[in-house]
This record gives C-alpha cells, sequence and structure tokens, in this order.
C-alpha cells in the first residue's frame, strides 16, 4: 500500500474519480421516547437504522445512482444515547471497488439544549453495491481521497476488504469440506 491517493482501477479506468468530500454526508435526528428499549436508552436497532440511512445516501451520490447495502462490517457503540440527545450521523465513502465502496460512518450525540461539544457514540463500516434499474451490479467512480485522514481510512478499508474476502473463502471451503465428509448444515 503506497501513500499516494488512488487514482483508478483498471476496471474504472474510464469513470472519472470522485473526491471524499463529493458525497460525504451528516444526518441529524432528535432522540425521542418512541426511540427507547426496555432500558431507557435508545435502541442499538433506532441508531443502526440511522447509520444505514446515512450511508446509503453517501454510497448513492457517491455512484451516481441506486446502491444497496451488501453487509455491516462492524457496528460499535461506544456510549449510551438518551432522550433528548441530538444525533449526528457523519458518513463518508473510504474505498471503492469496481461495483461496491465502502462507507464508514461516525455516531455523534450532544443534548439538545445544551452546548457542550458533541461526543462520539459509535461508529460502523458498511459496504454498499451499486445496482441499475434491474438489480444488477453496475460500476461505481474510484474514490480519491483528498487528505491524509481519507489516506489512512482508505488503506484501512483495503485491509477490512482483505479480511472480508478471506473469511468468506474460508467459510465456503469448510462447508464445501463438511459437505463432503457427509453433513448436512
Amino acid at each position: 500500500m503506497t501513500d499516494q491517493a488512488p487514482a483508478t482501477d483498471s476496471g474504472t479506468a474510464d469513470i472519472p474519480g470522485k473526491p471524499t468530500s463529493a458525497s460525504r454526508t451528516t444526518l441529524s435526528h432528535i432522540m425521542t421516547h418512541n426511540d427507547t428499549n426496555l432500558l431507557g436508552t435508545v435502541h442499538g436497532g433506532v441508531i443502526m437504522k440511522l447509520v444505514d440511512d446515512a450511508a446509503g445516501a453517501v454510497a448513492g451520490r457517491h455512484s451516481g445512482g441506486p446502491a444497496v447495502t451488501a453487509s455491516m462490517d462492524e457496528m460499535a457503540f461506544l456510549e449510551p444515547v438518551r432522550v433528548g440527545d441530538l444525533v449526528h450521523v457523519k458518513a463518508q465513502v473510504n474505498w471503492t471497488g469496481r461495483t461496491s465502496m465502502e462507507v464508514g460512518v461516525r455516531v455523534l450525540a450532544e443534548r439538545w439544549n445544551e452546548s457542550a461539544p458533541p461526543t462520539q457514540v459509535g461508529s460502523a463500516y458498511l459496504v454498499f453495491a451499486a445496482v441499475d434499474a434491474d438489480g444488477r451490479p453496475r460500476r461505481v467512480p474510484p474514490v480519491l481521497p483528498e487528505t491524509e485522514r481519507d489516506k489512512r481510512r482508505y488503506q484501512e478499508a483495503q485491509i477490512r476488504r482483505t479480511h472480508r474476502l478471506a473469511r468468506r473463502r474460508a467459510i465456503v471451503e469448510l462447508r464445501e469440506k463438511r459437505a463432503a465428509e457427509g453433513f448436512e448444515d
């Protein structure tokens, strides 16, 4: 891996790249009693939906059309969110492949009626696939990291992708081996 920003890959050479900032977005939402779980804090599923919504908007903006959630690589809940918190979900494309892209998301919360700075309460990485009108994968423009932080995120995303693919291969191989041994799952 180099320090340089990726220009294009062989599958997207004819599609102009887009800078990270072109599709970056923030979704903000105030949490109410309708969002709570049995413990009285905001339900993790509510936060996950906001994360998916923001990431989907970023993926659609970057790819220039529909994009669907392919996987959620990781969702970390760092602090509880409470009723009355103003939640900010910040998302950006970290990495692009031929038809897929990783979107990184940071979740921040602040009290709606206080001027204290927001606290990071969660983070997530999602993979989106760009699709055409028939639901088939379509190519996406390469992402062009602009800052050192963007370049670091791009490199980290490549590591996560390598791990995802290796895990998938290992699981397929294990299932094939078990099937060959006569085990049905």
